[in-house]
């Protein structure tokens, strides 16, 4: 096995020891498959995050099958080996050396899946798959099951359950093992590149796509596949659309702009948002709403630490942002009241992080058992608070159009959190000195 694909390896032999725990069963994990774009065009393939999980493997029309119980196995289907087809598709591994480069127990050519699947399923206590993502491989699977059944006179026995497979790894992927953590790591620093880039880049008079190519440049020139995610460059009131992501608006003197934006390494993505001013200068308000941001984002990391739960510091964040909207006159009243109202929410209506690895918005559950769940070492997730001013009769112009979001990489750690993407500039006097120093 190719020392690379290790951590791999060791994440199947941690599934396969939890499903034997459980009394054993097969599990079943499909790639990905090919979208076409248009006619004869496909969009470029990703794996399936589960998928790239367990396996590394990067090719299409793969299936991953793991047999737990006495004697575990980890067997890949996927496509044979083809001169011709290398030619026209580049280079493939074939069964042989996919086996040997990625330390499964063997491999097939994926045309055998459906004929052996019966038999691997067969006496099975089990079966883990990921029901309701597919419908044509739910029909698959049902099918394959009614084939085990049918040997029910020959003495075979079929599957008593369909367990949920996602539910299982869920729960694996959001502790990071320490090759995860340096993936994201240098996925944070590429990202910190292209934020650098745009920051030092960015002019009155520029379109916001000519400030995403810079971003889209730095990521695939430090080494990233492709964005973790549509790209937003959001000038002046397009930062106050959140999922803004036509990027084609001209930037205006005065106005902020509001990038977020990370790059995708080896299927991990890294997702940064930092807001600044496109004359390199912020105003008197644009500075106030700002440092409140700031502000709230710094209390919320503080308050990101082991045992503490998934919402504390989504409430501590909230806390600081309502009353800073009462001190700017965004809002009246006093800080119980508008925050037992929720009237803070015209201004700040999405959460204050999530989960973040293989997706942007990664796997797990926020709650367990009606509560949220705590914080544990290896977490890694965003804190993103932000404040958006939309005009109207009782807001003061001064804040019109005025849309900021702040947010870093954060990985929880055994006395507190590390953030990821620190490196990124936030600081009014880090953000304006990069700004002016590129400037002739």
């Amino acid at each position: 096995m190719n020392p690379l694909f290790a951590p791999f390896h060791a994440r199947r032999q941690r599934l396969l020891d939890t499903l034997t725990a459980r009394g054993g069963g097969v599990a079943i994990i499909p790639t990905a498959v090919e979208v076409a774009r248009n006619r004869d065009t496909h969009y470029p393939f990703r794996p399936d995050s589960y998928f790239h999980y367990l396996s590394g493997f990067p090719e299409p029309e793969a299936v991953l099958v793991l047999v737990a119980g006495d004697t575990p196995r980890s067997l890949l289907f996927c496509r044979d080996k083809s001169i011709e087809r290398e030619i026209w598709d580049g280079f493939r591994y074939g069964p042989d050396a996919a086996a040997d480069e990625f330390g499964f127990d063997d491999a097939f050519p994926v045309g055998e899946l459906d004929a052996q699947l019966s038999t691997l399923l067969a006496n099975q206590p089990a079966v883990y798959f990921a029901l309701g993502h597919d419908t044509a491989w739910d029909k698959r699977l049902v099918d394959t099951l009614n084939q085990v059944r049918e040997q029910v006179r020959t003495g075979i026995t079929a599957p008593a359950s369909v367990q949920d497979l996602h539910a299982v790894l869920d729960e694996m992927r959001l502790i990071k093992d320490a090759h995860e953590v340096l993936t994201m790591r240098r996925a944070a620093a590429i990202s910190d590149v292209g934020h650098r880039r745009a920051m030092q880049v960015t002019r009155p008079g520029l379109h916001e796509y000519e400030v995403e190519a810079e971003l889209l440049h730095a990521f695939r020139q430090g080494g990233a596949q492709s964005p973790a995610y549509p790209s937003i460059v959001a000038g002046g009131a397009n930062a106050c659309v959140l999922h803004y992501v036509s990027n084609a608006g001209c930037l205006a003197d005065g106005e902020l702009l509001l990038i977020d934006a990370g790059c995708e390494l080896d299927g991990y993505a890294s997702d940064i948002t930092r807001t600044f001013p496109v004359n390199g200068r912020f105003s008197g308000p644009q500075r106030d709403v700002y440092q409140l941001v700031l502000a709230a984002q710094q209390a919320a990391i503080d308050a990101t630490a082991p045992g503490v739960g998934w919402n504390a510091p989504h409430d501590t964040a909230v806390a600081v942002l309502a009353q800073g909207m009462l001190d700017l006159g965004l809002l009246t009243g006093t800080l119980d009241g508008v925050l037992e109202s929720g009237d803070y929410r015209r201004f700040y209506m999405h959460r204050t992080g999530h989960w973040l690895g293989l997706d942007v918005h990664d796997a797990g559950d926020y709650k367990r058992d009606g509560d949220w769940r705590p914080l544990r070492e290896g977490m890694t997730l965003t804190v993103e608070p932000g404040c958006y001013i939309r005009p109207a009769d009782d807001v003061p112009e001064a804040f019109w159009n005025i849309g900021i979001r702040i947010e870093d990489d954060v990985l929880v750690t055994t006395d507190g959190c590390d953030i990821l993407s620190a490196a990124t500039p936030k600081s009014i006097d880090d953000i304006e000195a990069l700004m002016r120093d590129a400037r002739p």
